[in-house]
Parts: C-alpha cells; sequence; structure tokens
C-alpha cells in the first residue's frame, strides 16, 4: 500500500473536510454565507422550518465532524439527516431512485461518508482524541 502508512493522516483529512464543507451547507441556509447563486426554483423569502432544521444540523454536526468533538454522534446524525433528505428531496421529487439521474450523489456520499466517520470515531487530529488522552493518567 503506497499511503497505508499514513492512513490515520489520511482519515483525519478525509473528517475534517468532510465536516468543513458540511458546515458550509449549514451555513448557506442559515446565515447565507457563502451566498447562494441564483437557481431557478430555489425558496425566496424566510426559509421553510424543514429547512432550517437541516441548516442546524448541517452546521452543528459539521463542525462537530471538523473538530472531532462527538464525532461518532454528530457524524450517525449527519448520515441520517442525508439518507432522509436523499430520500425527501431527490427520490421523491424526481421519481427515480438513482442518484445520477436525480442529482442526489452528494447526499449519497455524504451520507455514507458519515456513516463510515460515525462507525470509526473521529480518529486522530480531534478534540475526542486530545480528551481521551487527558484522562489517561501515568
Amino acid at each position: 500500500m503506497l499511503l497505508g502508512r499514513f492512513s490515520s493522516q489520511i482519515y483525519a483529512l478525509l473528517r475534517i473536510v468532510t465536516g468543513a464543507v458540511f458546515a458550509l451547507h449549514g451555513s448557506q441556509k442559515l446565515l447565507g454565507w457563502p451566498p447562494m447563486p441564483h437557481m431557478a426554483g430555489a425558496p425566496k423569502g424566510p426559509l421553510p422550518t424543514l429547512m432550517i432544521v437541516a441548516g442546524v444540523l448541517e452546521l452543528v454536526c459539521g463542525l462537530m465532524v471538523l473538530i472531532g468533538f462527538f464525532a461518532d454522534i454528530a457524524a450517525f446524525v449527519a448520515s441520517g439527516e442525508m439518507a432522509i433528505a436523499y430520500f425527501m428531496g431527490h427520490v421523491m421529487t424526481s421519481h427515480t431512485i438513482w442518484p445520477v439521474t436525480n442529482m442526489g450523489d452528494p447526499a449519497v456520499l455524504f451520507c455514507f461518508v458519515f456513516l463510515f466517520i460515525a462507525a470509526s470515531g473521529a480518529g486522530i487530529w480531534s478534540v475526542d482524541a486530545a480528551m481521551r488522552r487527558g484522562r489517561v493518567s501515568g
């Protein structure tokens, strides 16, 4: 394995980047940053309650995964949100289950990456790892 000796660091980068991108989705919904390009059919005015809940979950869970603070729990919740988003926002509206045709690729990938993080824990470079080191005494 060419990169096998760096698997802990690569996993940490996967967790960090995934959390950051997910948190950006939440901040875009809730805070308007980064600005969303105008898209046909985008909701105008106040966000529907479901979008607010999704934004809060994305921002909070994304930041928790990013810093590795209770990352397994946050990733499990985020995985569930993405599964629901996929079926409600992509399958139900397009009437096809295939991600490549219903534009649901990001939701599917987020769902399974978060499921992997939930099963694997935060790993190195995380608050969880720092808290474990702090608990271990002599």
